[in-house]
């Protein structure tokens, strides 16, 4: 049964099958379950089907980038309380600021270790359980 308590629905938004395919196996192997969407807007269809109880999501994408589909995310009441992790090729300080302007809750460099990406999901997994 405790493995059940720290298993958590991951929904990972990237447009590169690398790194979706990569997190997939990473948060598999951690007993996660995950969904995979390759763009803003597959994401926010996913999102409202899926309702992940934290979200992986790329900042460079075509279409709607990382920022605006966190923005739109946490614009819905909804999903307001789903932790978001930003994923980014780069690690700048104005791209952690603008993150946690549009609601993320901390940020990845890529590539990122299983380790690491692990260790975001048992950190703000929890976040979406509520306080119960």
């Amino acid at each position: 049964m405790s493995n059940a308590a720290s298993s958590f629905k991951v929904l990972v938004i990237d447009d590169s099958n690398t790194i979706r395919r990569s997190a997939e196996i990473f948060l598999k192997q951690g007993g996660h379950e995950v969904v995979l969407a390759e763009d803003g807007f597959d994401a926010l269809a996913k999102v409202n089907d899926y309702q992940p109880q934290l979200i992986f999501c790329d900042i460079l994408m075509p279409r709607l980038d990382g920022y605006q589909t966190c923005a739109i995310i946490k614009r819905n009441a909804k999903f307001a309380g789903v932790p978001v992790v930003m994923l980014s090729s780069k690690d700048g300080v104005f791209d952690k600021a603008r993150g946690r302007m549009v609601g993320a809750q901390d940020y990845l460099t890529k590539p990122f270790t299983k380790d690491q990406l692990l260790k975001a999901v048992q950190q703000f997994g929890a976040i979406s359980q509520g306080a119960s």
